[in-house]
């Protein structure tokens, strides 16, 4: 698990570092990558990948489909917001993971979640008046909807734990592959973009996606709940040093505040767990 956050934390810098490729384009190459190199693990570990995806079944298919989102949403919010406003956001996925728990699975809900989504909620706030006031609501709102699909695909390994739910994350990247495919054509700009952008695309979808979400769907399996959630934490924290000491993006006032809130409210809560 703290692999996985450290391989995922890189996402942010290498976003920044790919300035001449479109969003589409960039999602379309980020997600080929991951794709391919999930393919060649699965064939050089002897599983074939229509028996695994076939076994993964609806479960696998939803959470590949809520993965994407999480995949599409925050590149977007990362290229139209900042990196510490995207990682902030991304973190409420556990909370809200919890509360699609509670409607899906039916987990129950104890006070301290409630008073801990109370505090997610404020901090999101904070956050989404800032963007709001700088234009930057574009980049917010995907970075929510990255982390309500992040949530989605947490529910949806969880429920789908008795098998490899591991396809769920191929379904991902290709569904993302075809829908920044069509959507880069859609828009006139296609996806010839500069090779070195290309590049960096491609290593960001074999590092943070193959590598980062393939480790935290392996650990998910084995490490409870509030410790998950805490572990998970080291991309957040880690993804905003990367881009300040590369870029020198400082995060605003409000940004913080409303992320101490957020991350306060989430380990909080992970505390909690960690106790029972």
């Amino acid at each position: 698990m703290l692999a996985a956050g450290f391989c995922m934390s890189l996402g942010g810098p290498i976003i920044r570092l790919a300035d001449d490729i479109t969003e589409w384009q960039f999602l379309f190459y980020r997600s080929l990558g991951a794709a391919l190199l999930l393919i060649a693990y699965f064939h050089f570990t002897g599983r074939p990948v229509l028996a695994l995806v076939r076994r993964a079944g609806a479960t696998g298919l939803v959470a590949g489909a809520c993965l994407s989102v999480a995949f599409i949403g925050y590149v977007w919010g990362v290229m139209h917001s900042t990196v510490a406003n995207a990682l902030f956001l991304l973190s409420a996925a556990p909370l809200f993971a919890a509360l699609l728990g509670w409607v899906v699975l039916r987990e129950s809900i104890g006070r301290s979640m409630w008073l801990a989504m109370a505090g997610v909620l404020v901090g999101v706030a904070i956050m989404i008046g800032e963007g709001l006031a700088e234009a930057d609501l574009l980049g917010d709102v995907a970075a929510l909807a990255a982390a309500v699909g992040f949530a989605g695909f947490s529910v949806g390994i969880r429920r789908g734990r008795h098998v490899d739910m591991s396809p769920a994350i191929l379904i991902a990247a290709a569904i993302a592959t075809a829908v920044s495919a069509a959507m880069a054509f859609a828009d006139g700009t296609g996806l010839v973009a500069p090779a070195p952008d290309v590049g960096l695309a491609a290593a960001y979808g074999m590092l943070v996606i193959g590598a980062g979400v393939f480790l935290f769907t392996l650990g998910s399996k084995t490490v409870p709940s509030a410790e998950l959630v805490l572990l998970s934490l080291t991309e957040v924290v880690l993804a905003p040093v990367w881009v300040w000491l590369a870029f020198g993006e400082v995060p605003s006032l409000p940004t913080l505040a409303g992320g101490v809130i957020l991350l306060g409210s989430v380990a909080g809560q992970a505390a909690v767990g960690m106790r029972r």
